[in-house]
C-alpha cells in the first residue's frame, strides 16, 4: 500500500493511494487512525483492516495530486541518518570507505515536508542537495537481529538530507551542519515493502536541481542495507513506530563538483526513487 499523510482543512489525514487516486482512512472507516505511527504500531493487523476495508469499496475517492501533503510523522520521531553509505559518495569526499556508519541525529525543527520550503541559512551559501531513501520503522525494538530488521519495516519515502557544508565541517561532528532549521525534506508518499524488493534493493535514485539531474545511482550500491541499519540502530535506541532511518546519499553532490553547486533561493530540487515516488520542495532564504 501507498500511504499518503496530509492536511484536511488544517486537521492531519491519512490516505491511501491507487494510481492517481486517494481515499482517506476515515471515509473507508471512522475507527481507523488519521496518523502514520499509528497504523504503523498496529503492525500486520492493522494492514489487513486496511486491506479489507478497501476490499468492501464504497469508499468515495479524490484526485490524490488536490490533496495537500503534509511532514509524515508527529514530533516526537527520531531522525536517524547514516552518513557515507555510498562507496563513490565517501571517495568524491576525499573519506575512507566506512566500517562501521557515520551515524547522526537530526532534530524535528531541521526537517520539513513535501512541498514546503527547504531553507537556506542566512549565515552561509552552500546549502547542499542529498537524495536519500528513508526507511519509516513499524514493529519497534531494541538488538533486533539483520535476518530479522526488515520485519521492522513499515515502509520507505523519499529524503532530502539538506547540508549546510561550511558548518558540517567547522568540527569532526556533523550535527550543526545537518540541523539548520528546515533544511530536510521528506515524503510524500510512504510505499509498504510489499511493493518494493526486499530492503528497497536495487531501486533507481536520483536528484534534480530546477530538472537538471544531479545525481544518479541505485540503492543496491549501499555499503550497509536497510536489515543492517535498523539493526544497528537498534543496537543503542529503542526504536518505535514512526522513527525513521536515512541511508546515506549516493554520488554527484553539490559541494564534490568543479564548480561546486549549491541550492539558492527560487531553486527547486527534486528527490525520485522508482517505486517510491518523487519528492519536490522549493528552496527559499532565510527570514
Amino acid at each position: 500500500m501507498r500511504f499518503l499523510p496530509y492536511t484536511d482543512n488544517g486537521r492531519p489525514a491519512l490516505a491511501i493511494v491507487t494510481g492517481d487516486q486517494a481515499i482517506d482512512l476515515k471515509a473507508l472507516d471512522q475507527s481507523l487512525p488519521h496518523e502514520l505511527e499509528d497504523v504503523a504500531a498496529g503492525g500486520p493487523a492493522m494492514l489487513a483492516t486496511i486491506k479489507a476495508a478497501l476490499a468492501k469499496g464504497g469508499a468515495k475517492s479524490v484526485p490524490a495530486k488536490g490533496l495537500v501533503a503534509r511532514y509524515p510523522v508527529s514530533a516526537t520521531h527520531k531522525v536517524i541518518c547514516v552518513g557515507l553509505n555510498y562507496a563513490l559518495h565517501a571517495k568524491e569526499g576525499g573519506n575512507e570507505i566506512p566500517t562501521y556508519p557515520a551515524f547522526f541525529l537530526r532534530v524535528r525543527d531541521s526537517m520539513t515536508g513535501p512541498g514546503e520550503p527547504m531553507v537556506r541559512p542566512t549565515v552561509s551559501d552552500k546549502f547542499d542537495y542529498e537524495a536519500e531513501l528513508m526507511i519509516v520503522i513499524g514493529t519497534g525494538g531494541r538488538h533486533i537481529p539483520e535476518a530479522s530488521a526488515l520485519d521492522h519495516v513499515f515502509g520507505y519515502t523519499c529524503f532530502n538530507d539538506g547540508s549546510v557544508r561550511d558548518f558540517q565541517r567547522k568540527s569532526s561532528q556533523w550535527t550543526p551542519g545537518k540541523n539548520f532549521d528546515r533544511t530536510g525534506g521528506v515524503g510524500p508518499v510512504i510505499v509498504t515493502p510489499d511493493e518494493l524488493p526486499p530492503g528497497a534493493h536495487g531501486l533507481k535514485i536520483a536528484s534534480r536541481l530546477n530538472g537538471q539531474t544531479m545525481q544518479s545511482s541505485n540503492t543496491n550500491d549501499m555499503i550497509f542495507s536497510a536489515a543492517k541499519a535498523v539493526s544497528l540502530c537498534s543496537e543503542f535506541t529503542t526504536l518505535r513506530p514512526g522513527d525513521m532511518i536515512a541511508m546515506g546519499t549516493p554520488e554527484g553532490v553539490g559541494y564534490a563538483r568543479k564548480p561546486p553547486v549549491f541550492m539558492k533561493p527560487g531553486d527547486t530540487i527534486e528527490i525520485e526513487i522508482e517505486g517510491i515516488g518523487v519528492l519536490s520542495n522549493p528552496v527559499v532564504a532565510e527570514g
